[in-house]
């Protein structure tokens, strides 16, 4: 039988060191979260890294509780990000308040269904108060499950000039990257061993338009 015990809450606030910059976020029990704390410091600062020599919005896929959102944020203008579990989602508004963020807004919706919005194939009330077209997004973080990514969510990718693929899964990077590099060149591979003595591993691949 399933049982959980918690004593005050069930979430730690954990507070990251990434590029001299203190960042709190708040993870919760039994929601997705990079595990390996040293790691993700090191594949946020990369993903920083990248990001300062870039320009105007982002759009980030697959968001979590705004692991990489929060970070970048002080590299854009403005970050649009979606994640379809609610619970992530409270986390992500949590940690953006508690970073003093302003320019960075959570939808909760999957990258399918953002996919149907941006394409004008269906509605949500989810996006009311949200200008999809106010966004000048050049560049999409995607930071998606071990599936990889669906089909259209791939094609949707490619519409942006810089692509940042955050990945747990080799097999589907790999699959993923024949899709995006017929569009896309591959500028900077890094991978993060989140999960030592494991065949397990996390990736991080930016790509350009050719």
């Amino acid at each position: 039988q399933r049982q959980m015990c918690i004593r005050d809450s069930d979430y730690v606030v954990e507070k990251l060191n990434v590029a001299g910059k203190e960042i709190t976020y708040q993870q919760v029990e039994n929601s997705f979260t990079q595990p390996n704390a040293k790691l993700n410091q090191k594949m946020l600062e990369w993903a920083l890294d990248i990001s300062q020599n870039l320009e105007n919005d982002l759009l980030e896929l697959y968001c979590g509780n705004g692991n990489f959102s929060i970070a970048l944020a002080s590299a854009f203008d403005r970050v649009l990000a979606t994640e379809i579990s609610k619970s992530s989602v409270k986390s992500a508004q949590f940690n953006i308040a508690e970073n003093n963020i302003d320019n960075v807004d959570i939808i909760r919706m999957s990258s399918e269904e953002f996919t149907q919005a941006l394409n004008g194939e269906q509605e949500f009330t989810r996006l009311n108060g949200i200008d999809l077209k106010s966004y000048n997004c050049q560049t999409i973080l995607v930071d998606p499950p071990r599936a990889g990514m669906d089909e259209k969510t791939t094609t949707l990718t490619q519409n942006y000039d810089n692509i940042i693929y955050i990945s747990c899964n080799p097999d589907t990077l790999e699959r993923d990257l024949k899709q995006l590099t017929t569009t896309h060149k591959v500028e900077r591979f890094a991978i993060f061993d989140q999960f030592p003595y494991t065949h397990h591993i996390e990736s991080g691949v930016f790509l350009t338009r050719k």
